[in-house]
């Protein structure tokens, strides 16, 4: 991942350190009504006939039970548009938010918006247009929910935008990005939005996710529904905490019915999260993740959360639990792969190499010292096979020679103090190395006396590297004595980890082996299906199978055809 992340050139938010107000996360529980928890189990009992096969797939399926569930949670009108209005209902608790965060936002104009992927403003489809498969025998709830012929379908949206006005927001404040359905409306209902023209700002995750930029005077956002995916809660949250916006702080609102399917699918998407962030991260990712993208429960869920079951709370608080757990144990056993690797091959590389740096630099500190001059006197250089003792000779012919040095190709050139010197051309100018054991480099300028300054202060030099190179031998002794300490060190928390992880599995299993039994359910229809030839038993008894002939590979059965 780490490879991954350097060869696409990634950079997670951790990394980036954006200019971008701070996120306050409110979470708004309402209560159900008595017709949302009936509703609930009559989820739950269709669940049981899709899970039991007593009903066709193009009549009802998991998937269909989910997003019913999940407009239930939203407002029992949505299912059903005859049924009331519910004052506690998570809508209204959002209404009133709006209300409240729009009279404290006057003076500066700020804006709000407000997500919501079900239940948009659009014109009622027909069922009778052929492209649905549905059958004609639609169950009653479904029937109550169709609209009347010419009445407008009730939808979320209307719904709020109307309270909106009957509590004091003026009409042209309020906005749908549904109804800018061209570059240039959208481009101008933006603009409105900026200059707080527009301040509540309605849509889908889809309409109003990447490319939006209207976060200048955003103080609110507003989380009506739950996505399946966690990337659709980051493109809304994307919208509020950017740059440019000028609130240093902003507040991000998440609505939820309990007893409904909210809880769960907020937990579905935490938990998606978990597995992406564990990638997107600049810290150490665990070593494998798994692919979570269903668009419906499972009928254990949906039982066990129609049901009450406490069991489906302890449940997502455990896959919380685990899921992190995983996380830090996985940067433990990476932690110990690390220092495994260092103890085996880094340190006793860094360890001998810096021996025979320090060997090296002790004996070109002996030869230095033996071909020192006396003080005042210079000792001498050898240049293009010319032995030259005067100074300034010795530095015009080191200027001659870099005239025919044009690339970084290192030429000889001569000796000086017993070290051959060779001269390259590197990033426009010329650079002397002298090397003995070791190698002292030395940028050359225009001042042939200067040059040889710079010369003797390379070679000086040599007692700091060795100094250097010591003090980093010793830290290198402390550092592998500080891993042989770690090494081998069991994850801190392994028995929370293992008991967490046990308790997780055996209720995953409770969850579904414990699931009531369909011929219990529904004996009639049970007993119905039971009767009914079976088609795979006819066949089995008219083809006679001989006991003693053996089986055929798939293959051979290949070859012989």
């Amino acid at each position: 991942m780490t490879l991954w992340k350097e060869a696409a050139d990634i950079k997670t938010s951790d990394q980036l350190h954006l200019p971008v107000p701070e996120a306050f996360f409110h979470n708004e529980v309402a209560q159900p009504t008595e017709l949302q928890k009936e509703m609930v189990q009559e989820l739950s009992e269709r669940a049981a006939k899709v899970h039991a096969r007593l009903v066709k797939p193009w009549q009802d399926n998991m998937l269909k039970i989910t997003s019913d569930g999940r407009k239930l949670g939203l407002d029992q009108r949505v299912l059903n548009p005859l049924l009331p209005d519910d004052p506690r209902s998570k809508v209204n608790k959002c209404v009133e938010k709006i209300v409240q965060i729009w009279q404290d936002g006057q003076a500066e104009k700020l804006t709000q918006l407000v997500f919501c992927d079900i239940s948009t403003p659009k014109a009622a489809s027909s069922k009778k247009d052929g492209k649905r498969m549905d059958n004609p025998e639609l169950n009653a709830l479904e029937a109550l929910a169709l609209p009347a012929e010419g009445d407008k379908p009730f939808n979320v949206y209307d719904d709020i935008r109307d309270k909106l006005i009957a509590r004091g927001i003026p009409a042209e404040q309020i906005a749908f990005i549904h109804d800018a359905n061209t570059e240039a409306k959208k481009k101008d209902l933006f603009s409105k939005v900026r200059k707080g023209q527009v301040r509540v700002l309605m849509g889908s995750t889809f309409k109003m996710g990447a490319g939006m930029n209207v976060q200048d005077r955003l103080i609110a956002l507003h989380d009506l529904d739950c996505p399946w995916r966690p990337g659709d809660l980051e493109q809304r949250k994307g919208r509020i905490v950017r740059q440019g916006n000028k609130n240093p702080t902003v507040h991000i609102y998440r609505y939820v019915t309990e007893g409904t399917f909210d809880s769960y699918l907020w937990q579905t998407v935490e938990t998606k999260q978990k597995f992406i962030s564990q990638i997107m991260t600049s810290k150490s990712p665990v070593r494998s993740c798994e692919d979570i993208d269903e668009t419906a429960l499972s009928y254990a869920e949906i039982k066990a959360l129609c049901a009450g079951d406490p069991r489906i709370k302890e449940k997502m608080d455990l896959d919380i639990d685990v899921s992190r757990l995983k996380l830090l144990r996985a940067n433990h056993q990476n932690q110990q792969y690390r220092l495994q690797d260092r103890l085996l091959q880094y340190f006793p590389q860094e360890i001998e190499a810096n021996k025979g740096y320090i060997a090296a630099f002790e004996k070109d500190i002996a030869s230095l010292a033996a071909s020192k001059p006396p003080e005042g006197k210079f000792a001498g250089m050898v240049v293009r096979g010319d032995t030259l003792t005067d100074k300034d000779n010795a530095g015009a012919a080191i200027l001659e020679a870099c005239k025919e040095i044009k690339d970084m190709e290192p030429v000889e050139i001569g000796t000086y103090r017993g070290m051959a010197m060779y001269l390259t051309f590197e990033r426009f100018k010329h650079q002397l190395t002298l090397k003995g054991e070791m190698s002292y480099k030395v940028e050359l300028g225009e001042d042939a006396r200067g040059n040889l300054t710079r010369i003797e202060n390379a070679l000086a030099d040599a007692s700091k590297r060795l100094t250097a190179v010591r003090t980093q031998l010793d830290n290198l002794y402390q550092q592998q004595d500080a891993a042989k300490a770690e090494l081998g060190k069991p994850f801190p928390q392994e028995a929370e980890y293992r008991e967490k992880s046990a308790r997780l599995a055996q209720l995953n299993a409770e969850l579904n082996i414990e699931s009531p039994d369909p011929a219990q359910t529904f004996p009639e229809q049970a007993a119905a299906k039971s009767e009914r030839p079976s088609v795979l038993a006819k066949l089995r008894a008219a083809t006679p199978v001989p006991s003693a002939a053996p089986r055929m590979s798939h293959h051979k059965q290949m070859e012989e055809r």
